[in-house]
């Protein structure tokens, strides 16, 4: 399992943007993906991320030699921002039980 992070400052006027293109990011995830979320920092509301959880290393790693502007990267540029990426390999993992 693989994390991405993508990061940004976000003007306050522009999250509109970003929450839409999220919202319509989000209605087919690429192959790979399993899970997704849209972060807002409580502490400074203008520091957004996209953490997406992978299969694996190697689904991102095709999706990234496709040439292809990730969709994540796209969902901030839509708001004006620029993405910093941040990847994480999960060393080990914990999940409550119902």
């Amino acid at each position: 399992m693989v994390i991405t992070i993508l990061e940004a400052q976000v003007a306050a006027e522009k999250t509109i943007l970003l929450k839409e293109a999220y919202n319509q990011g989000i209605k087919r995830l690429d192959v790979g993906i399993t899970q997704t979320f849209l972060l807002q920092n409580s502490k400074d509301p203008i520091l957004w991320q996209i953490v997406t959880i992978w299969q694996n290393r190697d689904v991102l790693e095709a999706l990234r030699r496709s040439g292809n502007t990730p969709r994540g990267v796209q969902m901030f540029r839509a708001a004006e921002a620029e993405p910093v990426l941040s990847v994480f390999d999960v060393v080990d993992n914990a999940v409550a039980s119902t």
